[in-house]
């Protein structure tokens, strides 16, 4: 048969790994639900709109460059990402933003996390910064004890900063005051971000377990790993400047000795085996400086790992495809 004169152009993908697109959350039926949280809790105007609200969308446009095709062999989880399962994925979209009311951003991100919980499903969040897991956090009271497990550069400990106390410096220490949210694990961090010594002293108080980036280099993920308690439940998030720049260059707070992919992969791998993560978020990617397209690339991998070490671990009931 011959080829015909002229094709269609390529379309930019508008879900993530092909899923079906559902934005009806009460009639959502998944076992794993991808939703984009663009907008956080900004310190000043022009925060508002900053690039990584353009995160999700960017995530989602290298689909093809994340994986071949889900029929193809992918050797960072030993065979096809979803393991010839019947795997329901699907890509829930984007919270909008209002503009009558920038704060009720955050109330409709917990209320789309709560609906994906409802019905089952793991919620994997691409965001938009560090402070959206702050309403996903919120929307898992009564779901707990869960064990939160953070990659990234700096702590997060601020109350608050220019009076508001659910950004991108607090999601940890809003974290550490709910009630559902257990033992801490800070894995990565160097350098100097919002941190001052009372919030390093903070965090200590509570018992956080803080890990430089430098005695994972120096003793592994394994020995991060046999730190953190079995059979547990696990939220991760993962700051895209927990990993080095040379992995994960688009990001405002680049700094030198970061997490490697490796690393962060056998984390994830870790803690499926050890007992259950319950979700995850990837946060503060600034597409408009990635080098071609790398960091959104590897944001996907990793979502590629989780998925595909959950489906192996048995997570989910799902038939053979």
């Amino acid at each position: 048969m011959a080829l015909p004169l002229t094709v269609p152009p390529s379309l930019k993908h508008q879900s993530l790994l092909w899923s079906p697109i559902c934005t009806d959350l009460d009639a959502l039926d998944a076992h794993i639900a991808i939703l984009g949280i663009p907008y956080g809790s900004a310190y000043d105007a022009a925060a508002i709109t900053n690039d990584q609200s353009k995160a999700p969308d960017a995530v989602r446009s290298v689909t093809d460059r994340i994986c071949r095709g889900l029929e193809r062999y992918d050797f960072d989880v030993g065979g096809p990402i979803y393991g010839g399962r019947a795997l329901k994925v699907v890509d829930v979209g984007n919270v909008p933003a209002d503009m009558t009311d920038l704060r009720s951003h955050s109330v409709r991100a917990e209320q789309a996390v709560s609906k994906i919980l409802a019905a089952g499903a793991m919620p994997i969040t691409i965001g938009g910064d560090h402070g959206i897991p702050i309403p996903i956090l919120r929307a898992f009271k009564g779901h707990g004890p869960i064990t939160l497990v953070q990659v990234d550069a700096h702590i997060d400990w601020r109350d608050e900063v220019n009076g508001v106390r659910d950004g991108l410096s607090s999601p940890i220490r809003r974290a550490s005051e709910m009630l559902h949210i257990g033992e801490i694990f800070q894995i990565g961090i160097r350098s100097s971000g919002s941190a001052r010594p009372e919030e390093v002293e903070a965090a200590a108080a509570y018992g956080s377990n803080i890990i430089p980036a430098f005695e994972v280099h120096d003793k592994g993920m394994d020995s991060v790993l046999d730190r953190i308690p079995e059979g547990g439940q696990y939220y991760i998030t993962i700051d895209a400047d927990g990993l080095d720049p040379t992995v994960m260059p688009a990001v405002e707070g680049p700094a030198p000795g970061g997490l490697t992919f490796h690393q962060v992969r056998k984390l994830i791998h870790g803690l499926v085996r050890k007992g259950r993560v319950v979700g995850m978020d990837i946060v503060e990617i600034t597409p408009a400086i990635d080098v071609n397209m790398i960091t959104c690339i590897t944001a996907g991998r990793l979502i590629v790992n989780l998925i595909g070490a959950a489906v192996r671990a048995n997570y989910f009931d799902a038939p053979p495809a």
